[in-house]
């Protein structure tokens, strides 16, 4: 995609799921959320590898631990590394089927979560929660739905 509505797509489908991040969901139903963030940088990194990347990643990580009230840098961190990984593989993940996205997304989401309670276990000595799987595994099932949807952004006609 070489036009130039295309990165205003992407950075309001970053809004979008910044404010799905932040977004005020009862105790019981927070554990569950998603790190939206990170699966639309990886989606737009794949996909345009040439538009998103590394900097984004570190950019929009140091935002998302502005708006979480988190340690700066450790999202900033998680994100980069993850981007780098699927800067690196982005050739073969655009042929994957999607359920082998899914498996992918796990694994990225799983690093972006053990990284984030690493450095949360650097600061105060924690355990590992059963509420640690839940955000990695909600993100999974939520992949195809994300996939879908930002697809149809991309493919969609501008407005004139």
């Amino acid at each position: 995609m070489t036009n130039t509505y295309g990165f205003g797509r992407i950075l309001i489908s970053i809004g979008v799921a910044m404010c799905l991040r932040i977004a005020p969901l009862p105790f019981h139903l927070d554990i569950y959320n998603p790190d939206w963030v990170l699966m639309v940088l990886i989606y737009w990194s794949i996909g345009f590898p040439e538009r998103v990347g590394i900097f984004h990643a570190w950019s929009f990580g140091l935002l998302t631990d502005v708006l979480t009230g988190r340690l700066l840098g450790q999202y900033a961190l998680a994100y980069s590394l993850v981007i780098y990984i699927c800067l690196k593989l982005h050739k073969r993940l655009r042929h994957f089927p999607l359920l082998q996205q899914e498996l992918f997304i796990f694994a990225c989401l799983l690093l972006s979560q053990l990284l984030l309670f690493l450095i949360k276990n650097l600061q105060h000595p924690a355990q590992l929660h059963g509420d640690f799987w839940w955000p990695v595994l909600s993100g999974t099932l939520c992949w195809p739905f994300v996939y879908l949807t930002l697809r149809f952004v991309r493919l969609s006609k501008p407005v004139n």
